[in-house]
């Protein structure tokens, strides 16, 4: 399910171009265009869901997807030494896009706390 007026949803469809740099029939992983980190890439599903705080049970089989992807993006991209996953999450969260995304950073240490 998709939401015509959302950004991610777009992306998703094909209607904003991006560099895929990886997809399946769920998942879809881009470059974060306001980079945090070398390494700042987008995991987003492909149905559209809001954010963490609107998932339900129904939800787990697209979380086991975020997971894997996020698993062999940073395979592809050699993120051997490590990396940071964040799910924002509403406003007070941080969360800038409706639409439920996993930002996997890395390429340099990160630090504690983060922010």
């Amino acid at each position: 399910m998709t939401h015509t007026d959302c950004l991610f949803c777009k992306i998703a469809t094909g209607a904003i171009p991006t560099t895929r740099l990886y997809e399946n029939d769920h998942i879809l992983a881009f470059p974060d265009l306001n980079p945090q980190a070398p390494t700042h890439i987008l995991i987003i599903p492909k149905d559209h869901l809001n954010s963490l705080a609107e998932a339900t049970s129904t939800h787990t089989e697209v979380f086991g997807h975020l997971l894997s992807a996020v698993t062999e993006v940073a395979r592809q991209q050699h993120l051997d030494g490590g990396y940071r996953t964040v799910i924002n999450t509403g406003p007070d969260g941080g969360q800038t896009v409706g639409h439920l995304h996993l930002h996997l950073l890395g390429g340099r240490a990160m630090h504690w706390p983060p922010g």
